[in-house]
């Protein structure tokens, strides 16, 4: 047990040490049987074994809502090798701060110990760099303590399974009735503390249908430059679950409503502005959100190269009235759009190859004579490209009967489809050239 560490861990930093308000299942609605079932055996064999074992966070907050939570998680005030002694299907990760994964069949809940406050800087180690963003905050404290470092009272929840029971340290419960998204704690310093709080301030309050409390919101766009001293990957990741919410149109208005899209997609200030640049986009957003809604895979590769489409044209454009040919002015432009994207959000290599993929491949839907149409159908990114051009379509970028003619054909018969290729000046030339070269040499033998 830790609790002879917790009297060395109150700082300066944290909040009042508070009571939880406890509170029955007839008022919060929760039944036991709505947590999924490797949380119920993780809690029960935790507190059978003397320990403290609650599920925490998103969960409680979406099933208060009426949602089915995607995932559970567990906290505890048992240690990671505590933990890890109790459950033989389980594993320790992570070296900063330790949490446990413990397996159910092919189910999995991350179980982490009760968080204290940051240790006072000693040995020459800093705690907060000179923005007063945290660098050491990975303490063993106790409940109350793990409840107030977390950002808004609506995740600072814990839900006990055995007795049906909330524990609700900051009204979060009250918040959520009310609609209401509010830090814990002073907001000015929480965001110095960590600003990618600001994108998850939009993220909740879109997701969740929430305002913004008025003195969470105020400091947002002053702080707003704080984000360039976030690690691009850790802004990469906060990111993708914004726009994989299911509500990323909100969330984009939202960002951009709050000065924050600067931060992280500061090609969308361009493209937004651009009649057919924000039709594109939030047509991209709003098929992303349909499909999520509708439990459909979607792809993150697809949606940033929607995100950054526009921005590419328009590089490509540039890159052609230089002299540059077609096709290596695109390469060039989407090269110089990668780079200036991956110097905000840390898009990781195996997304950034498939947006180019995807943008490479709409000139080729221009080619519908000869052979080419039928290698691009063989092509294995035809479908997500095909549904790209859809996009541009249907927001009005290149002509609708393209799109239209790519649907005919790749459904026709063989017969059909030799019928739809189109004769296009391109063709007529290449025949015209080998014609030139076969006149000017010897005559062709007669057959027979």
């Amino acid at each position: 047990m830790i609790t002879r560490l917790l009297g060395r861990m109150f700082s300066g930093r944290m909040f009042k040490p508070a009571k939880p308000r406890i509170i029955a299942v007839r008022e919060h609605g929760i039944s036991r049987d709505r947590i999924g079932n490797c949380a119920l055996r993780t809690c029960d064999a935790l507190q059978e074994a003397g320990y403290a074992a609650f599920v925490v966070g998103g969960a409680v907050r979406d099933l208060i809502l009426g949602r089915d939570p995607k995932d559970f998680d567990v906290a505890t005030d048992a240690t990671p090798e505590e933990v890890r002694g109790i459950f033989r299907r389980s594993r320790i990760i992570g070296r900063r701060f330790k949490i446990v994964h413990v397996l159910c069949g092919r189910d999995m809940v991350e179980v982490t110990t009760f968080r204290g406050p940051a240790e006072e800087a000693d040995a020459g180690h800093q705690v907060e760099d000179e923005h007063g963003r945290l660098l050491r905050d990975n303490v063993w404290g106790d409940q109350a303590q793990d409840a107030a470092r977390r950002d808004f009272t609506i995740n600072a929840l814990f839900y006990d399974p055995a007795k049906e029971q909330v524990w609700d340290y900051h009204g979060g419960v009250a918040d959520l009735k009310r609609k209401r998204l509010r830090m814990i704690g002073e907001p000015v310093q929480r965001y110095r503390e960590d600003p990618v709080r600001m994108l998850r301030a939009v993220r909740f309050a879109a997701s969740c249908s929430l305002e913004i409390d008025a003195a969470t919101r105020k400091p947002i766009r002053e702080l707003a430059s704080l984000l360039a001293n976030v690690p691009a990957s850790r802004l990469f990741d906060e990111m993708l679950k914004l726009l994989l919410s299911g509500h990323a149109v909100e969330c984009v208005k939202r960002l951009r409503k709050e000065g924050l899209h600067h931060g992280v997609l500061p090609l969308l200030d361009v493209i937004l502005e651009q009649p057919l640049g924000e039709r594109f986009v939030m047509l991209a957003l709003k098929n992303t959100d349909d499909r999520i809604r509708a439990d459909k895979t979607v792809s993150p590769a697809f949606l940033f190269a929607a995100l950054t489409w526009h921005e590419v044209l328009a590089a490509w454009g540039k890159t052609k009235a230089r002299g540059v040919p077609p096709v290596p002015a695109l390469y060039e432009a989407m090269e110089k759009v990668i780079d200036r994207q991956t110097e905000q959000i840390a898009i990781p290599r195996r997304f950034t190859s498939d947006m180019k993929e995807l943008w490479a491949l709409q000139p080729r839907f221009e080619q519908r004579s000869g052979q080419r149409p039928f290698r691009l159908l063989e092509h294995p990114r035809f479908r997500a490209a095909y549904d790209f051009l859809l996009l541009r379509c249907e927001s009005g970028e290149t002509d609708a009967g393209l799109g239209d003619w790519w649907t005919r054909f790749q459904d026709a018969d063989a017969d059909a489809r030799a019928g739809m290729l189109v004769t296009d000046g391109g063709d007529g030339k290449k025949r015209r050239k080998r014609r030139r070269r076969k006149s000017g040499g010897p005559a062709a033998p007669a057959a027979g």
